[in-house]
């Protein structure tokens, strides 16, 4: 089917709807069923195939673990025998799917096993949940379909809710796009010997790849036509994710560790703003577009039945603990937001922005991280998000802007939620940030308008993986940034991730950074190490 015929779908889903009944839950999913023929969940309808008959190795896109909680696993494979085909290789029919969960590598000690269906409504998921599990343990797992076995993952439970737990490892990543370079920084973080992974969004990018894959040049392989296009339908999307998922580097990094994962603009469409586009179409349209985004993004990921989105609607912010050491609040800065101000961009802040009815998470949101803290009794407190938290200026003078897109843009949002924390009596607060394919360090002042204001908290602002491609130890900006902004501890514009250490008494950020991502196979290094205290927040370089 033509990409002119799906654009052509979505307008006939939206318009037989209509926009009053699109605009509630159940229209949105109505309309997405009708648009491309998918109820709104897995059903034992479809007639079920014999794995036996699968002649071709389906655990292509590798497997993956997440969300870990002290008694629980999920753990995910997608079965895709040829991963850039539509229906990836398989009828539209059930399948079987056997697991099993092993204190080893070997599985000479298994804890559990069992089996669950690939529904072709789900594009052949599978979302295994495994509870009745110890704390604070790392297991190994696998999936069995007919006579094919997948690779191997790797992946723990979280400490118990009261455990005295003294040290955790955590990886930030964000922002891939395929079409800007390698995943080398997968490759390395593999190797690294952390607990658990957070992707801060930008996992997919809607943007058209083609034959050669952009600036991978590719001269061994030519991609098919059909990712040459923006992704707009649910078939669109998910061939894109069969895409990312077959890179070799980022499959060793999902088997190597659980992941936790929130999503931000692109793997839907970029900027958009809650229930409004970025481009030009009528709002039910772009619902529906969201809606099939969605849908692909939990096909994908290793998210838990709460994630399961409802039409265009996906609860994916959520909370974790690591015993007494570590909270997580994962906020999703997307979905429910006050469309931009001024247009979107870098502008000068004004009455439009500053509005305090604008909202970057949406008052449930807001006021469900708000309880949470106040519920708190961790040492850490950790909010991974999206977009970067403290007020950056781009330049050193009265004439600077901000970015529109960022919490600078909604800073009554951000002063509520500041306020909250300090009235939580949240010491130690830390929020790990993805979107600007640099690396920063902030800390996080009471009022950004006075240095001499007093630091609640601190930043750690995750490179890109490949967007943007190779980077620069010091873009342009760096000199105006840093004299702009005195919070601003650190900016390296590489490409890599960043590994936080949290201990009881302090916490470590290093800056891992890879030389180039046009070219595979690059070495990584450290750019830049900072430690905050306990109790005494402010980066220092260690």
């Amino acid at each position: 089917m033509t990409h002119s015929s799906h654009q052509q779908e979505l307008r006939d889903a939206a318009r037989h709807l209509g926009r009053r009944r699109f605009l509630t839950v159940t229209g949105a999913a109505a309309a997405l069923a009708f648009s491309v023929n998918l109820p709104a969940a897995g059903t034992a309808s479809a007639a079920e195939l014999d794995a036996r008959k699968i002649g071709e190795d389906p655990f292509t896109l590798g497997v993956a673990s997440g969300d870990p909680l002290p008694d629980s696993v999920l753990l995910w494979t997608r079965l895709a025998p040829r991963p850039y085909e539509s229906g990836s290789g398989l009828p539209r029919a059930r399948v079987q799917v056997r697991w099993e969960l092993a204190r080893d590598e070997r599985f000479s000690r298994i804890v559990r096993r069992g089996s669950a269906t690939a529904h072709p409504e789900f594009d052949h998921s599978v979302h295994v949940e495994v509870k009745g599990l110890e704390a604070d343990r790392v297991f190994y797992y696998r999936f069995r379909a007919g006579n094919w076995t997948s690779p191997v993952g790797r992946t723990r439970t979280a400490p118990a809710r009261g455990a005295r737990n003294s040290v955790l490892s955590l990886a930030a990543v964000s922002c891939q796009a395929y079409h800007d370079g390698y995943f080398t920084a997968y490759k390395h973080l593999a190797e690294e010997d952390v607990d658990v992974v957070f992707h801060l969004g930008d996992y997919l990018y809607e943007y058209a790849v083609n034959a050669i894959g952009g600036a991978r040049d590719y001269t061994d392989r030519t991609l098919p036509a059909h990712f040459n296009k923006e992704t707009v339908t649910l078939e669109d999307y998910r061939l894109r994710y069969g895409l990312y998922k077959r890179d070799p580097d980022l499959r060793a990094a999902h088997a190597a560790h659980p992941f936790v994962v929130t999503w931000d603009d692109h793997e839907t469409e970029n900027n958009y703003a809650g229930g409004t586009p970025e481009n030009d179409v009528p709002p039910e349209e772009f619902l529906l577009r969201r809606a099939a985004a969605y849908r692909a993004y939990w096909e994908n990921q290793p998210l838990r039945t709460p994630q399961l989105p409802t039409g265009p609607d996906m609860k994916l912010y959520r909370r974790l603990h690591f015993g007494t050491l570590a909270q997580f609040d994962i906020l999703d800065t997307r979905q429910y937001r006050s469309d931009q101000a001024y247009g979107d961009g870098w502008q000068k802040p004004g009455p439009e922005s500053e509005d305090p009815s604008r909202t970057l998470t949406g008052t449930t949101q807001e006021r469900w991280l708000l309880n949470g803290w106040r519920a708190s009794r961790a040492t850490w407190n950790v909010v991974p998000q999206q977009v970067t938290f403290a007020q950056r200026r781009d330049v050193p003078t009265d004439a600077f802007k901000l970015s529109m897109d960022a919490w600078d843009g909604y800073p009554a949002s951000r002063d509520r939620v500041l306020k909250g924390a300090e009235a939580a009596g949240i010491d130690n607060l830390m929020v790990l940030t993805g979107d600007v394919h640099v690396g920063y360090a902030f800390d996080l002042k009471k009022d950004f308008d006075d240095p001499t204001s007093r630091t609640v908290g601190t930043e750690i602002v995750a490179t890109s993986v490949t967007s943007g491609k190779n980077g620069s130890d010091r873009p342009a900006s760096w000199n105006n940034q840093m004299q702009a902004n005195p919070h601003m501890k650190f900016f390296n514009g590489r490409r890599g991730y960043a590994v936080i250490t949290l201990g009881a008494q302090r916490a470590r950020a290093d800056y891992r950074t890879v030389s180039a991502v046009t070219t595979p196979g690059a070495p990584l290094a450290t750019a830049g190490s900072f430690v905050t205290e306990v109790g005494n927040q402010g980066l220092t370089p260690a």
